[in-house]
C-alpha cells in the first residue's frame, strides 16, 4: 500500500507534492472541503489523505483551534520556565487558547512560545501586548562564536552570491570522483546522529542506475537543546544550499528539497530568500553557468511531527504518507524518495560537505580520529554562563567546552543529558572524563549524536524526568511497531503512578520494558529512548530507591 502512495504522489512530484498539498488544505479549512478533489488528483483514496492528514499535530483541529504554544522541550522544562509563561498567555489569550509544542530552539534563553506563526523567547513575554497587535519587537539573537583550530562552518567564505558563484564554477568542473574521493578522505561522518560516512553515501547512490533521483536535506531538527540547525539555516544559508546543489551534481540529481520543521519559522524564511536569490542570478535552474548540470530546490515545511527526523519517516511524509518508520533495506540511497535512488544528509553534514570542499580534506581529517573527525557545532543551554553554539574540534575535553567554551554553570547541575531526548544522561562527574567523541560517549554507553546539551539542575526529580522523556516517546512515536507504541505509554504509566505516589516502580518490569523497546523498536526514537532512561536508573539509582520496588 505504502509503495503505491508513493508511485502515485511521485506521479505529480516535488513541486506540487502531496504533503504540502495536504497541509495547505488543513490550514486553510475548517471542515474537509477539497479533501476529496487532493484524492482525485492524486487517484487516492479520500481516507488515504485524511489518514495522512491526522498524523501531524499542527493539522489537527485541536491543535488550529489554540492561539499560542509554549514550548515544553527538556531545557525550558529544566529552566523551570513553562509555568508562569503559560499563566501568562491565559490571562490574555483564554485557557483553551495556549497549547504546547515541542522545542522551539530557544534553549539559550528559555521562556519560549509561538504565536501568529513567529517564536518569542526571553524578555519577550513581557512585550505580549504589542506582540498581540503586530507591533514588531527587538529579539535577543543566539550567539555563536569558532573555537576551531580551522573553521569549516562558521567562516565567512561562503556568505555572498559572488563568493557561490566562484566556488560553484569551480566545483561543477571537477570530476565528480575527485569530490568523493575528497569526502572519503575527510572521515566525515553524518552528523545527524546515525554517523554513516558521508562520501560513502554520496558513492552508493552515484553509482544506481536510475533517470531520476532525489537530494533531501533533513532540517527536522527538533531535539531540545538543539539550535545549531537554525544557526546554519539563519546564518549560514549558501553553505548548506551549495553542499545540495554539489550532491546533486555527483549522484546525477536534478532536484533537491529541504524538509524544514514549521516550529522554524525564522529558518524558512532565510531559506526560500536564499534559494529566491540564487535563482535570481541563475545558479539554480536550468544549465548552470552555461553548462548541461540542471538542479533546482524545493522547501518543504513539517507540521509538528518529531519523528519526521528519522530520513524513511520524512520521505513518507514528503510524499503525502503517513510519516512512519519504513523497515531498511532497501536503503533511500537505492530506494528513497518516490521509489528512486536519494541521499539523506542533515543540514550539519551538508554545510561541513560544503566546508570540506573549501578548506580540503586534509585539514578536516586531521582533526580528531578517524571515527570523529573535523569540528562539530555544541550548544549549550541557558543554565551556562556562556549560553551559545560553538564550532569546536572534534576530541575537545568535555571539561574545556564545559567550562571555559560554556563557561561553567550558573546553578548546581548533576547531569547533562547529551544529544537530545534520545541521548545519554550523563553525570557531572563522569562527563568530565570524556572528549567530544562519538566512539568516546558510546563506549561509556551514553550517545553523543548532535552534541546539544541540556543542564538537569541538581533539585531536578528524576523520576520526573523520565517521566518526561517516557511521554515525549509516547506522544512522538510513529506507532508502527509495538514496542514503540505500547511501551512508550506502558513506561509513561508506571512512572505517573509513581509521581502520583499511588504505586512504586516495578524495577524488574521497567528494565524488561527498556529491553524490549531497545531490541524491538524499528526506529531509533523508541529504540534509543531507553539509553538515557538506563543512564539515570545506573547513576541516579539512590535518589529514586524511595520510589522503586526490587523484585525478586
Amino acid at each position: 500500500m505504502s509503495k503505491n502512495i508513493s508511485n502515485l504522489s511521485g506521479r505529480i512530484g516535488l513541486k506540487n507534492n502531496l504533503f504540502q498539498k495536504i497541509s495547505d488544505r488543513s490550514l486553510n479549512s475548517t471542515n474537509d472541503a477539497g479533501i476529496k478533489e487532493i484524492a482525485d488528483e492524486y487517484n487516492m483514496g479520500i481516507s488515504t489523505i485524511h489518514g495522512a492528514e491526522s498524523f501531524y499535530e499542527f493539522l489537527r483541529p485541536s491543535h488550529r483551534e489554540k492561539k499560542a504554544f509554549v514550548c515544553n522541550g527538556s531545557a525550558c522544562m529544566c529552566a523551570g520556565t513553562q509555568k508562569s509563561l503559560k499563566k501568562k498567555l491565559k490571562e490574555k489569550l483564554g485557557d483553551d487558547k495556549v497549547g504546547e509544542m515541542f522545542c522551539l530552539g530557544h534553549c539559550y534563553e528559555n521562556h519560549a512560545f509561538h504565536y501568529n506563526g513567529e517564536n518569542y523567547a526571553g524578555n519577550d513575554i513581557n512585550n505580549i501586548d504589542q506582540i498581540i497587535k503586530g507591533e514588531d519587537i527587538k529579539q535577543e539573537k543566539f550567539f555563536s562564536k569558532s573555537f576551531a583550530s580551522t573553521s569549516f562552518l562558521m567562516d565567512n567564505k561562503l556568505l555572498n552570491l559572488d563568493q557561490f558563484k566562484s566556488l560553484l564554477k569551480k566545483f561543477i568542473s571537477l570530476d565528480k570522483k575527485e569530490i568523493i574521493k575528497s569526502l572519503l578522505n575527510s572521515n566525515l561522518s553524518g552528523r545527524g546522529g546515525a554517523g554513516f560516512p558521508t562520501g560513502l553515501k554520496w558513492d552508493f547512490c552515484s553509482k544506481e542506475k536510475s533517470k531520476k533521483k532525489y537530494v533531501i536535506c533533513n532540517a527536522d531538527e527538533g531535539d531540545s537543546g538543539a539550535f545549531s540547525d537554525r544557526y546554519l539555516l539563519e546564518d549560514q544559508p549558501l553553505k548548506v544550499l551549495f553542499g545540495m546543489i554539489i550532491c546533486g551534481y555527483v549522484i546525477g540529481s536534478n532536484e533537491g528539497v529541504l524538509y524544514i520543521r514549521g516550529e522554524y519559522p525564522k529558518s524558512i524564511e532565510a531559506i526560500n530568500g536564499s534559494i529566491n536569490a540564487l535563482k535570481s542570478s541563475k545558479l539554480l535552474g536550468e544549465s548552470i553557468l552555461g553548462t548541461n548540470f540542471s538542479f533546482d530546490l524545493n522547501i518543504c515545511i513539517g507540521q509538528g511531527a518529531y519523528i519526521c527526523g528519522e530520513e524513511t519517516a520524512l520521505i513518507a511524509s514528503i510524499e503525502g504518507r503517513r510519516a512512519e518508520v519504513d523497515v531498511r533495506p532497501p536503503f533511500p540511497v537505492t530506494e528513497g524518495l518516490y521509489k528512486k535512488p536519494t541521499v539523506v544528509n542533515n543540514v550539519e553534514t551538508l554545510a561541513a560537505a560544503t566546508g570540506i570542499l573549501i578548506n580540503g580534506s586534509e585539514k578536516f581529517s586531521s582533526i580528531g580520529n578517524k571515527k570523529s573527525a573535523g569540528t562539530k557545532l555544541v550548544c549549550c543551554d541557558s543554565f551556562f554562563n556562556n549560553p551559545g553554539v560553538y564550532e569546536v574540534d572534534m576530541c575537545t575535553p568535555m571539561k574545556k567546552v564545559i567550562n571555559e567554551i560554556g563557561g561553567g554553570f550558573k546553578e548546581p547541575i548533576k547531569a547533562l543529558q547529551i544529544g537530545g531526548p534520545l541521548g545519554g544522561v550523563v553525570p557531572i562527574k563522569e562527563v568530565e572524563k570524556l572528549n567530544l567523541d562519538f566512539q568516546e560517549f558510546a563506549d561509556a554507553g551514553f550517545m553523543l549524536g548532535h552534541a546539544s546539551i541540556v543542564s538537569i539542575p541538581k533539585d531536578f526529580s528524576m523520576i520526573g524526568y523520565i517521566h518526561h522523556l517516557f511521554e515525549f516517546s509516547a506522544e512522538e512515536s510513529c506507532g508502527k511497531c509495538f514496542p514503540g507504541r505500547l511501551g512508550s505509554y506502558r513506561g509513561k504509566e508506571m512512572f505517573d503512578q509513581a509521581i502520583n505516589k499511588s504505586k512504586k516502580i516495578p524495577l524488574k518490569l521497567l528494565n524488561e520494558l527498556l529491553v524490549t523497546m531497545k531490541k524491538g523498536s524499528l526506529c531509533a526514537l523508541c529504540g534509543a529512548i531507553p539509553v538515557p532512561i538506563m543512564n539515570i536508573l545506573k547513576y541516579f539509582s539512590d535518589e529514586m530507591k524511595n520510589d522503586i520496588v526490587q523484585e525478586n
